[in-house]
């Protein structure tokens, strides 16, 4: 049985696609009950560049998209904290 159960405060961030990216990538993610989200972009050197969004969320599957389009080639982090949970992936911009 490969059916995934989302129980008590399961969170998993998904890595970003496409990546590479340009201009703009999906990051997506999925809550098993509703909660206060925050997801954030940093730059290579650890600094908050952006927030996608900063909100409670119901749960489920959510997926945003992050337009770089004003931002230059690199490597980014994008990072999902949610009570105690918190989770980075590296996403690489390609211009």
């Amino acid at each position: 049985n490969n059916t995934a159960t989302v129980t008590g405060n399961d969170i998993t961030l998904n890595q970003n696609f496409p990546n590479p990216f340009n201009p703009s990538t999906s990051i997506s993610f999925t809550l098993s009950s509703e909660s206060p989200v925050k997801l954030s972009v940093y730059d290579i050197a650890g600094r908050e560049v952006d927030v996608i969004i900063n909100q409670n969320l119901q749960a489920g599957l959510h997926s945003y998209i992050w337009n770089a389009g004003n931002f230059s080639s690199g490597v980014y982090y994008f990072r999902l904290v949610s009570g105690d949970f918190s989770e980075t992936k590296q996403m690489n911009l390609v211009k």
